[in-house]
């Protein structure tokens, strides 16, 4: 888009483990984008149907009372409740990028679901590597989940959480030019005073430092932990120490790694709001494009594997596939042998 648009970014607590009233409540929040012409609209991390904060909290027995409902509550590809979700898009005019729990068959997937502003789905990537504990919970991405993707309002990307302190997949995504990036957070309210990387300063700089590195808007959404939800979770002395309620430190961010918009409270839900525009990305690459004329690939380059990697594979793709491999290989050593010759 030539002209400067508005992007929102979600601060609020889920309906938590209740996939009805999450599709409801992210509607709305859809509808309240609509209204205000906002064109893109990103939510936080698996907030359909809220992020497993049990995890964090007790025992692996403890937190078995969580694993059906949360697995019952997660949403799948195509079904009724994807698609209220992609017409509220499309009534709205609103792109959106949604932070799911992915159910998949017998799995689950930390997913952002990327849908147009004509209600059609332009992407459904996974967190590549669920962080810590979550590994627990959630399957793994692959290659083909690290992707920028042409849309009506420019280049837009995604990454969740830590994905963020991975250097080589941030570094892949900026390697595609990407103007618009959709930073999907949890609530920063988890082991507060005592572990300082999970906390909202390092995170926060995180979003910042990623827009000034690629050059492009950052739209980091960020969930917020309801009243509801800690009773819920924090039946003992020691898990209220834990885990607090609010948290939320969504933040829109511009390609110089400037602030824009007036954050919310921690505690208060609704959205973060700010126009953008995307003439402002070329003013930030004329001081330091790290993957064109601020780059020395002479010195320095990412090997970067694109593929998809499904477990189950027809034996004709197989076949294709280890054909493409043994090709790529060979111009590999040819270049190697190139090299060393000069």
């Amino acid at each position: 888009m030539s002209q400067p648009f508005k992007v929102a970014a979600v601060q609020a607590a889920p309906a938590f483990l209740d996939l009805d009233k999450a599709v409801e409540k992210a509607i709305a929040l859809i509808d309240e984008a609509g209204s205000k012409d906002v064109k893109l609209i990103a939510f936080p991390e698996t907030w359909i149907p809220g992020y497993p904060w049990w995890i964090w909290l007790g025992a692996p027995a403890w937190g078995m009372q969580f694993v059906g409902r949360y697995f019952d509550n997660s949403i799948e590809a195509g079904s009724e409740h994807e698609e209220a979700l992609r017409e509220a898009a499309r009534r709205n005019g609103t792109q959106v990028v949604l932070g799911v729990s992915e159910r998949a068959g017998g799995s689950l997937y930390m997913g952002q679901w990327i849908i147009g502003s004509d209600g059609e789905i332009i992407a459904r990537r996974r967190k590549l590597k669920p962080t810590h504990v979550e590994r627990t919970v959630f399957g793994e991405g692959d290659g083909s989940d690290i992707t920028v993707h042409d849309t009506e309002i420019g280049r837009v990307g995604a990454l969740c959480c830590w994905e963020h302190l991975q250097p080589l997949t941030k570094y892949a995504m900026y390697s595609q030019h990407e103007q618009i990036h959709i930073a999907s957070w949890p609530s920063f309210s988890l082991y507060r005073g005592a572990a300082y990387a999970l906390g909202p300063e390092l995170n926060t700089s995180a979003s910042q430092m990623y827009a000034a590195e690629g050059q492009c808007f950052v739209i980091a959404s960020s969930a917020t932990v309801s009243q509801e939800m800690y009773e819920l979770l924090c039946d003992t002395p020691d898990k209220q120490q834990f885990l607090q309620p609010g948290g939320g430190f969504a933040r829109i961010f511009g390609p110089d790694g400037a602030p824009i918009g007036e954050p919310l409270g921690e505690n208060e839900e609704g959205l973060l709001i700010a126009e953008i525009d995307l003439a402002a990305i070329a003013y930030a690459k004329a001081a330091a494009d790290p993957v064109g004329h601020y780059s020395r690939p002479d010195v320095l380059r990412l090997m970067f594997n694109r593929r998809a990697n499904p477990p189950v594979m027809a034996f004709e793709e197989g076949t294709k596939l280890a054909a493409e491999i043994e090709e790529g290989v060979s111009a590999a050593e040819a270049e190697d042998v190139k090299d060393a010759a000069e």
